[in-house]
């Protein structure tokens, strides 16, 4: 006798296949061995009250405030605790129902859908991108004097074009370069500085590799340009709350982009507000309201990745519970991009200074891939590149039952 820990449909395929269970036996009771928890915010008691009756009836159940039978309280959350299967059939009770309730049936389909999805097609201005087979590397190229790890060795366009084709050869599958610095701390500068920073290395360096390269920047002229001289992705670490015209820009160019969250400007941005009601949620309605800022101006969703901006106007623990929870981030049915590389909350831990922090950042970028990461952004490629592959290895190997 022994327990089966079974975290997705596609485990319990497996397991299934392995008893020899008839295929139509798969389909319908693999939805029995996932449980699944949804929370849904400030519903009429009406509402709430409905959805844990329906739960019930269902072999499942819905957690709601103390106030919400008798109505004696204006609203409730309402926790959904059930198999894939009860939530499927609550979602089909409901959705004929008033309220609001056929919204609510809708939106818990689409989230089920999401959470489920390994695999993503990452459309770029030049080329399509496969995202789920294994987690990609993105190598950073800092072209800036003042970064908090490499800030002024890349600094020249013939030692920055020379690190971007060496981190190639190492197995990074995108090259991200920025022109300007956003540490803690740090200043903006003017387009144009970072213009003539980046400009140089992205024309010389993609006339010597192969794999896209993306232009890390919130200024929508710096983005185009850097688009019209060979970049695919745009890497906004305000998404799009920098530059208003950086929507359209993107549109425009037809070019990927990454949308981070982060409070505040990297200026002060350690030093303002660093509490979180919902560290998870704020974070996840952040990101959608700006993906949905780009798909209004014409960004194709296929087109989008999100990253949760660690070290962005978080705390300490704030940045180990973002990897610890990545999968709240799933709901949204984007890929996820993740930069932990050389970080000071790494450092707070080791005690190790930025370039002295590889071990620190090869556990979170572990961490990361296995709590759902597609890809993750680094300095040390070659060491990365080995430690995403066996991370992968282990990912997988659990949808496969021995």
């Amino acid at each position: 006798m022994k327990i089966i820990e079974i975290k997705s449909l596609e485990e319990a395929a497996a397991i299934f296949r392995k008893i020899g269970v008839d295929p139509y036996g798969i389909g319908a009771m693999a939805q029995k061995t996932v449980n699944i928890n949804i929370l849904l915010e400030k519903q009429p008691c009406k509402v709430a009250n409905i959805i844990k009756q329906e739960m019930l009836s269902l072999g499942g159940d819905a957690a709601v405030a103390r106030g919400s039978v008798a109505c004696s309280i204006p609203a409730s959350d309402v926790l959904i605790m059930g198999t894939v299967k009860q939530v499927l059939s609550l979602a089909a009770k409901i959705e004929k129902q008033p309220f609001g309730l056929d919204v609510i049936a809708r939106d818990i389909l689409e989230t089920l859908k999401n959470i489920n999805r390994k695999e993503f097609v990452l459309k770029t201005s030049r080329r399509e991108i496969a995202l789920g087979e294994r987690t990609l590397v993105m190598g950073i190229l800092n072209v800036t004097p003042d970064s908090f790890s490499d800030g002024g060795i890349f600094y020249s366009p013939d030692k920055a074009i020379e690190h971007g084709r060496r981190m190639a050869e190492e197995g990074a599958d995108i090259i991200d370069i920025g022109g300007e610095s956003t540490r803690p701390g740090s200043a903006s500068v003017p387009a144009h500085v970072e213009l003539k920073r980046v400009i140089p290395v992205i024309e010389g360096l993609t006339k010597k590799i192969k794999i896209p390269v993306s232009i890390d920047t919130k200024k929508a002229k710096v983005a185009g340009q850097a688009v019209d001289a060979g970049a695919e992705i745009v890497n906004d670490v305000s998404a799009l709350n920098g530059d208003r015209k950086m929507a359209q820009t993107v549109a425009d160019k037809r070019a990927a982009l990454v949308l981070m969250h982060m409070r505040g400007k990297p200026a002060g941005m350690q030093k303002g507000n660093l509490e979180y009601n919902d560290l998870m949620g704020e974070i996840a309605e952040y990101l959608k309201k700006s993906c949905d800022k780009a798909i209004k101006a014409g960004v194709k969703k296929n087109s989008i990745v999100i990253d949760p901006g660690i070290g962005f106007g978080k705390t300490l623990q704030d940045n180990y519970r973002i990897i610890n929870n990545l999968s709240g981030l799933k709901a949204l049915g984007l890929p996820v991009l993740i930069g932990t590389s050389r970080k000071s909350f790494i450092g707070n831990v080791t005690g190790d200074e930025p370039r002295e922090r590889l071990e620190g950042t090869a556990a979170t970028v572990a961490a990361a891939i296995m709590n759902g990461c597609n890809i993750v952004r680094v300095h040390d490629v070659a060491a990365m590149k080995k430690v995403a592959a066996i991370t992968d290895a282990i990912v997988h190997a659990r949808q496969v039952i021995r």
